[in-house]
């Protein structure tokens, strides 16, 4: 048995914290998760990694599981909203492979989320602990104490809220927070592959640009599922939840004249769900004593970069690398944390934002304008000059 003095508290089982875990677990360090839901599941939804995200996950040793679930899409695709015209945007596949020398990846949020249960579940079978709803957290010389709204508490070495956008952990240690709305509403929903015409069953990526909203969709789970996620501009919905179910017809109704291969799929959509996009400024810092934050519980992301999910995922490496080397000194433990992590997780909230600037841009409401947009903004050559300090980074090589 650990005592509580050697013993790190996970504060959620989603994505973000089973990647811290199961990196700890690696380092031969104890760690037990506290999920507030009774079963261990992510919800129904497309996530994609790109190289960064996946050179973290391939350190982990998942590698060959990512292998049985992922889709290996050869490339993106740009789509005008009304007349769908189509132009290449940027090549993934073995270009990507070799480029940053692992792929980017298209998973369904629930197949990676088990992956990594269940090699969290094999460093230590009892590791995840659910129906286990954080009260309230506190910090003391020697340890840290979750308490849960059952009654029951733990202590433990570390603590590390990993609890998401809403996270108790974060509100009990630095109030809560003020979230602005943008003026967005998103959508998502998972349509059977084989539902749909044959010259939509695609193993590629698909952004469609409008003067309004935006609409990416990409296969998942082996190419069996198509994953449809939207975004449009209105005032008139600001809740913040990944689980309130909207209406087809509603859906259909924010893109109301888009191509028809747009409503193809959303009319095959089972249920669709929105949720009000909200924006938060950066914290100064993300720890106290000996507790400490990662992924969206200290700098959530708006999903204009696709990369929410995967600076969680490197998050978990980088704390547990600094738990493991500073161990008995948790301000230098915390300190390099966030020394390392606070600039590039800024810059991708940052950039996130203002990409939004780009998907929606007025310009393509102008046919005649549309070619240049595309060229100036959404270019091959150009993305790639973007977005090299982001793919190329690697969390596994960091100096702690």
């Amino acid at each position: 048995m650990t005592s509580a003095c050697e013993k790190i508290v996970i504060v959620g089982g989603g994505i973000g914290g089973l990647a811290a875990a199961l990196s700890l677990l690696k380092r031969g360090l104890d760690v037990e998760v506290y999920e507030q839901a009774p079963e261990l599941k992510e919800v129904g939804a497309g996530i994609q990694i790109s190289s960064n995200g996946t050179r973290v996950l391939y350190a982990l040793g998942l590698e060959d599981p990512l292998k049985r679930v992922q889709v290996l899409p050869s490339r993106r695709v740009i789509r005008h909203w009304s007349t769908g015209e189509t132009w290449n945007w940027f090549d993934l596949g073995a270009t990507t492979a070799q480029r940053y020398g692992t792929p980017h990846v298209m998973l369904h949020r629930g197949d990676l989320h088990s992956l990594l249960a269940d090699a969290v579940r094999a460093q230590k079978p009892d590791a995840v602990k659910l129906g286990r709803r954080c009260a309230t957290i506190s910090t003391d010389g020697d340890h840290a104490e979750v308490r849960f709204e059952d009654g029951e508490s733990v202590r433990a070495a570390y603590v590390i809220g990993a609890d998401g956008i809403h996270s108790k952990v974060r509100a009990g240690l630095f109030g809560a927070d003020r979230p602005e709305f943008t003026g967005c509403v998103a959508w998502r929903g998972l349509v059977p592959m084989e539902k749909l015409p044959p010259h939509l069953q695609t193993m590629l990526g698909t952004n469609w640009l409008g003067p309004h909203g935006h609409v990416l969709h990409y296969p998942v789970r082996r190419g069996e599922i198509m994953n449809f996620i939207s975004f449009v501009e209105r005032d008139d919905w600001q809740v913040e939840s990944w689980v309130t179910q909207g209406t087809r017809d509603e859906l259909a109704n924010d893109f109301r004249g888009w191509h028809p291969d747009v409503h193809e799929i959303i009319s095959r959509i089972e249920t669709p769900y929105k949720w009000a996009l909200m924006v938060r400024g950066p914290m100064p810092r993300w720890s106290q004593g000996r507790v400490t934050l990662l992924g969206d519980a200290c700098h959530p992301t708006l999903p204009f970069l696709g990369q929410g999910g995967v600076m969680a995922v490197e998050d978990g490496y980088v704390v547990a690398a600094c738990l493991d080397k500073y161990f008995d000194d948790p301000a230098t433990a915390f300190t390099r944390y966030e020394e390392i992590r606070r600039d590039r997780t800024a810059t991708v909230v940052r950039k996130s934002h203002e990409n939004r600037r780009s998907a929606f841009s007025p310009a393509l409401a102008n046919p005649g304008a549309v070619a240049a947009e595309v060229a100036r903004e959404w270019q091959q050559e150009r993305v790639r000059e973007r977005m090299e300090w982001l793919y190329a980074h690697d969390a596994t090589a960091v100096v702690v």
